[in-house]
């Protein structure tokens, strides 16, 4: 006991653990039926070998479960613990080879188990033991040797038990294993191996069996006790070809309705002498009762031991012929006469059967019969014969008259045989004939006069023939048709009045014809009436759009079929089509090209509850948007393989009572879960086969096919990814980086680079060179030159850096230099040409004299505005002017420019505000040489402040310098 509840623990935590990952309404192995009201499940054709994988996931409230033509080979303990309600499961078409003891515990409300076509040979006496309510069970098609003792002991409600072709040859073992069943009715052991019905002294079979088949055996006797098969109705022992007739002696068979012996070694007469069974009830097919001589003898014996016969069944007895009268002396056939699978080749108006008035059926299928003959000129009536089948034969001509002699007739089957001529007058007399088929046939031509006595006909099948015309008047009689089948001709029109007369036709199929127009007018005779039209298959297309519709007239129609038109499909559907349709409720559009739908193609059906357009588009298709805005009753919408490319609100939105939406194959990457919320009454999804992209896009379907409890998603654990080389599923891809705040995101991503590129372009118009020096300036201390530049004013190699531009030269080499560094000045000057470092980076060398210099002199003119490198020089000066505080920026003016020009060099404006700057003195000067000396002198005193090495010059030359300037000082020093 321990043990057994350790088992359900972990058969539950199992379930539980399967459970957990199974949170949306969607199954792995299984769909479930979506007419089943959530109680059918089929699980077909999945591979699946491991049945607690196939069913783990499936809900308690199961009622039914198909697994069929899986790979199942074993069925563990407890499997089916999770569903207590389960009351009929099929386990068909696997591989199973062993089922444990306790595989079906918890099935109490079990009522049927079908396990056939497997590989079963053993089965465990305590495999059924909790199934107290089985009703019935199939074991049929496997390879079950013995059934061990007591093996169906729980199954008290065993109603019909079925173990035909297994291995069985124990009869005993199998009448014991039932003897107890007090409700088993049916018991199916044919195709076994069983010899005889021995079986023990104390064992009977349940008085409750009445049926009970024996057929493919090797039957070689009954041997059983008098009474054992007292019970029994039906018996059949067909197929024992080593079953004599001595094995019935001392068998009570009185109370046996029909028994079958077909194929075996029992001899009429011999079985009539030795058995009380009832003549009446046997079925004498297959007997080898082929020869008029030994159907009298039959008839002779069937008189003396009956008063009448319901059935007498001669099938395949090899009959070639009967010659009049053959019949005549069996006890009145009240019932059938079944002559089927015989060699006849003439019925001769059954003639065999004179005094025989009372019967009501003739069956001749599967004979040779070539025609049937006119009957009016034979004396011969059979009043009270209401069903006729010639099926099957080679019937290729019906004469005049060829049924006067059943003239009360009332199913009439003349179908599959090669029939091409009907006589005008074939079924004349036939008044009460109610259902006629004459499909599958070679008839070419019908005439106004090929049914006119036909006033009582309802059922008129004309199926797979070859006509190609209707004419005129046809059915003009037909006023109680209810069903005309056309289906399978060569149809290419109608005439005008071809249908008139047909007042009640409800179905009319026309389908597999080679129609290419349809007219309402041609309808018109069944306007009120007609609600099934089939024109599957045909040739329609429209090349306009304004063509009338031919459906106006129909206001009844229910179903109308269109699909499969040839041999291109409908390419357009004309406006207003489907006008007059009003009570139109099932539509099929499968299996057309048609290039769109306009947006009020459906509008006329607001009654429509199932529409198929699998199939139905000649690419892809885009919907437009109300295209089903007046559906509002649809149910159930199929449109497979359309080649949908969205699936918008604005399209479905509008189908509040739809139910069940089939989208499998087509090409849509994403669905909106809006749309499916919109759908309030859907419990059925199918998107198998669809390219659903595993991105942020389809987050919130993912998210949603996870967690609702309304709909089923068809194998939503199968769904793979739009990229198959990623092998994911689209129910657990990574939605992580999806449910970041993408907008925010992006729009402060957006907003920095509108910004950067707004500024960066102002940033490169106004602060180039700044940004230019600092980078230079970053390099520098980056490569350890920092703290030698910026060592003390004191310790600085030169004086001055003269920053000048090349063509500027000859006044910096004549003048510049022996007023600065000559005539007593000695100056120390850093020069371009004579003291830059060689091989070194010459931003390296600039950087490097601006700050070893204690001064730096820019000898401004238009040609230094014009240099580059003279820019950045005058950047790194005015850098260390206004940043460090430093005054070591002079401005030499060697010729006027004007204000204008310089109003683009902000840099150098901004000194000339901040310092006094000098201009050289020209010719126009009225004492140039006073004045270029005054110059000098002013020069080399800028140059010596703030130095202690000049501080020790004379006083008289600083008392010259603070006296107020001249007119000609006002000349050269600029404020």
């Amino acid at each position: 006991m321990a043990g057994l509840k350790y088992k359900i623990l972990v058969s539950v935590a199992i379930v539980l653990h399967i459970a957990q990952f199974t949170v949306g309404y969607s199954f792995r192995n299984c769909t479930e039926d979506p007419n089943s009201n959530h109680t059918k499940f089929l699980c077909i054709r999945h591979q699946a070998k491991n049945i607690s994988a196939i069913i783990g996931d499936l809900p308690p409230y199961a009622t039914t479960i198909i697994i069929s033509i899986n790979l199942i080979k074993h069925i563990p303990d407890n499997t089916f613990v999770h569903l207590p309600n389960l009351r009929t499961l099929q386990i068909d078409n696997n591989h199973l080879e062993t089922i444990d003891n306790q595989a079906f515990q918890n099935m109490s409300q079990l009522k049927s188990l079908n396990l056939s076509l497997n590989k079963i040979s053993n089965l465990s006496s305590s495999v059924f033991q909790d199934l107290k309510n089985l009703v019935n069970l199939s074991l049929n098609n496997n390879s079950v040797i013995r059934l061990p003792p007591g093996i169906f002991s729980s199954l008290s409600n065993l109603d019909v038990l079925i173990l035909r072709q297994n291995y069985l040859n124990n009869f005993s073992a199998v009448a014991e294993s039932v003897t107890h069943l007090s409700k088993l009715t049916k018991l199916d052991l044919c195709n076994n191996y069983l010899t005889s019905l021995h079986h023990s002294n104390h064992t009977d079979l349940p008085e409750s069996l009445t049926t009970l088949y024996l057929c493919k055996n090797k039957l070689v006797t009954l041997a059983c006790e008098w009474g054992f098969l007292s019970h029994v109705l039906l018996l059949d022992l067909s197929y024992n070809d080593q079953l004599p007739s001595r094995a019935f002696q001392g068998v009570d068979l009185r109370k046996l309705n029909y028994m079958r012996l077909r194929s075996t070694n029992v001899t009429v007469p011999e079985l009539l002498n030795v058995s009380n069974v009832r003549g009446g009830n046997i079925d004498f097919s297959g007997m080898g009762l082929k020869t008029d001589n030994l159907l009298m003898e039959l008839c002779s014996l069937l008189s003396t031991k009956v008063k009448f016969v319901k059935k007498l069944s001669l099938g395949s007895n090899g009959i070639l012929s009967l010659r009049k009268n053959t019949l005549s002396n069996c006890p009145p056939i009240r019932g059938l006469l079944d002559l089927s699978f015989n060699h006849l080749k003439k019925v001769r108006c059954l003639h065999f059967l004179k005094g025989q008035d009372q019967i009501k059926k003739f069956t001749a299928e599967k004979n040779h019969l070539t025609s049937l003959m006119s009957c009016n000129r034979q004396n011969l009536s059979f009043p009270n014969l209401t069903d006729l089948s010639y099926r099957y034969n080679r019937i290729l001509n019906v004469n005049s008259f060829a049924f006067h002699h059943t003239p009360n007739v009332k199913t009439l089957q003349l179908n599959i045989n090669i029939i091409a001529y009907l006589d005008h007058k074939a079924f004349s007399g036939l008044t009460n004939l109610v259902t006629l088929r004459l499909d599958n046939n070679l008839l070419t031509d019908l005439y106004k006069d090929s049914f006119e006595d036909l006033h009582s006909l309802e059922i008129l099948n004309l199926r797979n023939n070859q006509i190609a015309v209707l004419f005129n008047k046809t059915f003009h009689s037909l006023k109680h048709l209810h069903i005309l089948d056309l289906g399978g001709n060569k149809i290419t029109h109608f005439e005008e009045s071809a249908f008139v007369g047909l007042d009640n036709l409800a179905n009319f199929y026309l389908d597999g014809n080679n129609l290419k127009q349809i007219d309402s007018s041609k309808f018109k005779p069944f306007h009120a009436t007609l609600e099934v039209l089939d024109l599957h298959g045909n040739q329609v297309s429209f090349s306009s759009k304004r063509t009338n519709s031919p459906f106006v007239n129909l206001t009844k129609l229910r179903i109308l079929k269109l699909d499969a038109q040839m041999p291109h499909g409908l390419n357009m559907l004309p406006y207003a089509f489907f006008r007059g349709l009003n009570s139109l409720q099932s539509l099929y559009l499968t299996d057309n090209h048609i290039f769109s739908f306009a947006a009020d193609t459906f509008d006329d059906l607001t009654n429509l509850t199932f529409l198929s357009l699998d199939n139905s588009c000649a690419g892809v298709m885009q919907l437009q948007p109300g295209v089903f805005k007046n559906l509002r009753k649809l149910s159930k919408l199929s449109a497979r393989n359309m080649g949908i490319q969205s699936f918008s609100k604005e399209v479905f939105g509008n189908l509040t009572e739809l139910q069940i939406l089939l989208l499998n194959q087509n090409v849509m990457q994403s669905l909106d879960v809006n749309v499916l919320e919109a759908l309030p009454k859907l419990r059925y999804l199918d998107l198998r086969n669809i390219p659903l992209s595993c991105t942020c896009l389809n987050s919130d379907l993912q998210n949603w096919t996870l967690t609702n409890q309304r709909v089923q998603l068809v194998l939503l654990y199968s769904l793979q990814c739009q990229d198959k080389k990623l092998q994911k599923s689209f129910y657990n891809f990574d939605t992580n980086v999806c449910y970041l705040d993408l907008g925010e995101y992006l729009f402060a991503t957006t907003t920095t680079v509108i910004l950067l590129l707004t500024i960066i372009p102002l940033l490169y118009t106004k602060l180039y060179w700044k940004l230019k020096y600092s980078y230079y300036v970053f390099r520098s201390w980056f490569g350890q030159h920092w703290r030698r530049l910026r060592e003390k004013e004191e310790h600085c190699k030169y004086d001055a850096f003269i920053s000048y531009n090349s063509a500027d030269e000859p006044w910096v080499l004549d003048q510049l230099l022996p007023n600065l560094e000559g005539n007593g000045a000695s100056f120390r000057l850093c020069l371009h040409h004579r003291d830059f470092e060689l091989g070194r980076n010459i931003v390296d060398n600039i950087v490097s004299a601006v700050y070893s210099s204690r001064k730096t002199i820019c000898v401004v003119s238009r040609h230094f505005l014009c240099s580059e490198w003279c820019s950045l020089e005058i950047q790194l000066a005015s850098y260390r002017l206004f940043h460090e505080l430093r005054d070591v920026l002079l401005l030499i003016f060697l010729e006027p420019i004007p204000e204008r020009q310089l109003s683009a060099y902000h840099r150098m404006r901004k000194v000339m505000l901040k310092k006094t700057y000098l201009q050289w003195p020209g010719s126009d000067c009225t004492d140039p040489v006073k004045a270029q000396e005054l110059f000098w002198n002013h020069l080399r005193r800028a140059l010596r402040s703030g130095s202690s090495r000049f501080e020790e010059e004379d006083e008289g030359r600083e008392e010259y310098f603070n006296q107020p300037p001249t007119d000609d000082d006002n000349y050269y020093l600029m404020p």
